[in-house]
């Protein structure tokens, strides 16, 4: 069994590379997508570890745009494309962090062959559903590289019909859906319908915001891999503020990042607290 880590980043090299430090294992490879917007060689400092690879096709990504879920499929495909044959994709972000050591990770994965792991809202009546119902039946021009953009997004919505799921389709995601473990099984058949279009799906997201949250749920629960899926990323992410993004986590967190039993926990930022990573090495080493 071999692992590929895919990580996003867009900040803080120093951050990123602890983060790729504390993932090595001899049966994972991990992958690094750099924003586009964002200078790469501020990331590559001296010679690459044998198993740390940059994604070559970059694109920009804009928060809650479209191009972070096109940045994540190209990701995928040039991984795929890589010869390498890998029973699970994991994808994080730069400003995450494992709970738990990279043998722990492994051994964890190794008990659910052909499994995936991956957060979905089963209740189409919950509060998060009910926004994002919005976010997609509307229109967003988040990526469009125009001044006067929200104006002219303000008019289109105002005057064209709200969009419609494409049909066959349920629809499925939550806020912790952006960040996942998936089977290759899976991946390789999300990649075929980002080639192919996903029958307009592809089409229809394009101009939603925030599809991180629900495309890869909502084209995979109306797949043949739905019983394979387990509903529950092993992510611990604070949404107690209340607003748009987590709570960025802090020493004051320390409790509750260890009992709650999950592998990776987000985000964190060394900027604002670097103390906390340290003392999650810490239980990492004592094995606790």
């Amino acid at each position: 069994m071999r692992i590929a880590h895919l990580i996003m980043a867009h900040k803080n090299p120093q951050q990123l590379w602890r983060l790729v430090n504390v993932l090595q294992h001899q049966n994972a490879d991990i992958f690094i997508h750099v924003d586009k917007k964002v200078d790469v060689s501020l990331f590559i400092t001296g010679k690459l570890p044998h198993n740390v690879y940059f994604i070559r096709q970059r694109t920009k990504c804009n928060w809650g745009g479209f191009n972070f879920l096109k940045a994540t499929f190209t990701s995928l495909q040039e991984i795929l494309n890589s010869g390498k044959l890998y029973s699970f994709f994991n994808l994080l972000s730069a400003q995450d962090y494992p709970l738990v050591s990279a043998e722990k990770l492994f051994n964890f994965y190794a008990l659910y062959p052909n499994s995936s792991f991956i957060s979905f809202d089963e209740d189409a009546e919950s509060e998060w559903m009910v926004k994002a119902k919005e976010r997609y039946l509307s229109y967003h021009l988040t990526d469009v590289p125009f001044r006067g953009k929200y104006f002219l997004q303000k008019i289109i919505n105002l005057i064209i019909p709200k969009k419609k799921l494409p049909s066959g389709y349920k629809f499925y995601g939550s806020a912790n859906a952006s960040w996942w473990t998936l089977s290759n099984e899976c991946v390789i058949y999300l990649v075929q319908k980002y080639q192919t279009g996903g029958d307009g799906f592809f089409r229809f997201i394009k101009y939603s915001w925030g599809s991180d949250e629900f495309a890869i749920p909502t084209l995979l629960l109306n797949s043949s891999h739905r019983d394979k899926l387990i509903n529950n990323n092993f992510r611990y992410i604070d949404w107690s503020e209340g607003k748009a993004r987590p709570k960025t986590l802090t020493l004051a967190d320390k409790d509750k990042l260890y009992h709650s039993q999950m592998l990776f926990a987000r985000k964190f930022d060394t900027e604002v607290d670097e103390i906390i990573l340290d003392v999650i090495d810490e239980k990492i080493k004592s094995g606790s």
